[in-house]
C-alpha cells in the first residue's frame, strides 16, 4: 500500500525542470534559474478580443522588458502606448511571489524572467447532467477558465505557500506523464484529497486550483473542462440503477479524455459520504447495491489512470471516515482547517480594501495616509516601534485585533 503525500508547510519545494515545450514553466518556482527568477504573468483578454495568444504574449513581453518595475503580487497597468495592449488586454497580473516578498527581497526587473500565460475566459456557464428520473443531477460541467472562478485563487487566503504548494504538486503530475515517467516506479494517480472541517473552503480552492492549472497549461491543453460530480446523486432508490449513473458519469468522462488536447478536472465533494454508504453496507444496514457503486467508482477512477490529462480533486469534512481506498489512491492529502492569525488579519484586510475600492467606504483624509500593510509588514512596525499616535489608533492595529478576536476554536 502506497504511502500519500501529506503536504507540509516546512517541507521544501524544488521547481520544475525546463522543458522543450514550455511545459515546466507552466508553474514556475520562485527560484534562480540562470540567475533569473521564473515568475508567472497572467494576462486576461478581453472578450471581445480575436487575436492570437501568441501574438498578445509577445507584445506583453515587450512590454514587460521596456519597463523598469519590480515584481511584487497584483496587476500591471496595461501599457496606453500599445493601441494592440489596449484594444484587446483586459488585465494583467503578476502571480506568485509571496516567497520572496516574505524574505523581504525584491525583485527587481533584470533579475526576472516572466512567463506569460494568455488566457480568455468562458461565459457559457455550467451545464447539469441529471439521471432522468427527477432525481439530482449527476454531475455540472464548466468550461475553464471560467468567468465564475475569476479571482477565486486570489480571495483564497491559507497559511503561507499551501496554495502554491498544492499548485506545483499538481504541475508535477501533469509534467511527469508528459516526460513519460514509468508508472511502475514511480506510481502517480493524479488524485489531490483535501480534508478538514466544513467551512474551510476545501471546494472553492479545488475549482481555483482547476481554473489555475488550466491557465497555466493552456498552451499544451487548449481546451479544458472542469466536472463537478454530486456524490449523493450516484445512490438510486432502484435496485442495480446506481451502478448505471456511474457508468453513465464516468462514460462522459471517458468521451472527455479521449481528446489529448483536452484537460480534465474531476472533483468528487464530500467523499466521505461514499465512505459512509460503504461501511453501513458492509455491516447490513444498507442494501448491497451502496457497496457495489463505491466499488465501481474506485475501478473508474483506476481506469483513468492511464489518462494522462485527468485530474482528480476530492474534498472530506471527516477526516475520520475517509474511506482508506481513497486514501491510499491519493498522492496529495492536505489538511485545510481553519484561518490562522495570519489568514483572518489578511482576510479582513482585503474586505476593507475591497470596500473601500467600491467606495462603499469613503476614504478620508486621515484614512489616506493609514496604509493598510500586510501581516508581515504590521508586525514589523509592531516590533521596531508603536504605529499609533496617542488619541489616534492605527487602522492595522484595529484589523489586528479583531483578528485575533476572530480565533476559531477547534
Amino acid at each position: 500500500m502506497s504511502e500519500p503525500m501529506e503536504i507540509s508547510l516546512q517541507n521544501a519545494t524544488v521547481g520544475d525542470s525546463l522543458d522543450q515545450n514550455g511545459v515546466s514553466e507552466s508553474v514556475p518556482s520562485p527560484i534562480l534559474t540562470q540567475e533569473k527568477v521564473l515568475v508567472s504573468v497572467e494576462v486576461c483578454l478581453k472578450a471581445s478580443s480575436t487575436s492570437r495568444s501568441d501574438d498578445v504574449r509577445s507584445a506583453v513581453e515587450r512590454m514587460l522588458e521596456n519597463r523598469s518595475l519590480s515584481y511584487t503580487d497584483g496587476s500591471v497597468p496595461v501599457s496606453l502606448d500599445d493601441p494592440f495592449l489596449v484594444e484587446n488586454v483586459q488585465r494583467i497580473c503578476i502571480c506568485e511571489t509571496d516567497e520572496w516578498v516574505e524574505k523581504h527581497d525584491v525583485l527587481l526587473f533584470w533579475q526576472v524572467k516572466p512567463v506569460v500565460h494568455v488566457f480568455q475566459l468562458s461565459e457559457e456557464g455550467p451545464c447539469e447532467e441529471s439521471s432522468g428520473d427527477g432525481q439530482l443531477s449527476i454531475f455540472n460541467e464548466w468550461i475553464l477558465p471560467a468567468k465564475e472562478f475569476d479571482g477565486l485563487w486570489e480571495s483564497l487566503i491559507y497559511e503561507p505557500g499551501l496554495k502554491q504548494r498544492l499548485l506545483r504538486y499538481a504541475a508535477s503530475a501533469l509534467l511527469f506523464t508528459e516526460k513519460g515517467v514509468n508508472p511502475f516506479l514511480v506510481s502517480w494517480n493524479r488524485i489531490i484529497l483535501l480534508h478538514g472541517p466544513p467551512g474551510t473552503g476545501k471546494t472553492s480552492l479545488c475549482k481555483a486550483l482547476a481554473q489555475k492549472l488550466s491557465i497555466r497549461f493552456n498552451t499544451r491543453y487548449p481546451q479544458c473542462q472542469l466536472v463537478e460530480v454530486n456524490a449523493h446523486s450516484l445512490f438510486s432508490k432502484w435496485f442495480s440503477e446506481s451502478g448505471k449513473l456511474v457508468a453513465k458519469l464516468f462514460q462522459k468522462i471517458q468521451e472527455m479524455v479521449e481528446e489529448e488536447t483536452n484537460l480534465v478536472f474531476v472533483l468528487i465533494d464530500e467523499v466521505e459520504s461514499l465512505a459512509a454508504a460503504r461501511k453501513a453496507a458492509l455491516s447490513g444496514s444498507e442494501p448491497s447495491d451502496s457497496i457495489r457503486v463505491v466499488n465501481a467508482l474506485l475501478t473508474q477512477l483506476d481506469k483513468l489512470k492511464s489518462s494522462p490529462n485527468v485530474i482528480i480533486l476530492t474534498t472530506s469534512n471527516i477526516t475520520a471516515a475517509i474511506d482508506i481506498a481513497f486514501v491510499d489512491r491519493a498522492d496529495i492529502k492536505a489538511y485545510v482547517g481553519p484561518p490562522t492569525i495570519q489568514a483572518r488579519y489578511e482576510i479582513l484586510r482585503s474586505c476593507l480594501q475591497e470596500l473601500l475600492r467600491s467606495g462603499i467606504l469613503t476614504n478620508s483624509q486621515e484614512c489616506d495616509r493609514l496604509l493598510l500593510l500586510s501581516y508581515t509588514g504590521l508586525k514589523e512596525k509592531l516590533n521596531v516601534a508603536q504605529i499609533e499616535e496617542p488619541g489616534n489608533p492605527h487602522l492595522c492595529k484595529q484589523l489586528l485585533e479583531a483578528a485575533e478576536a476572530c480565533e476559531v476554536s477547534n
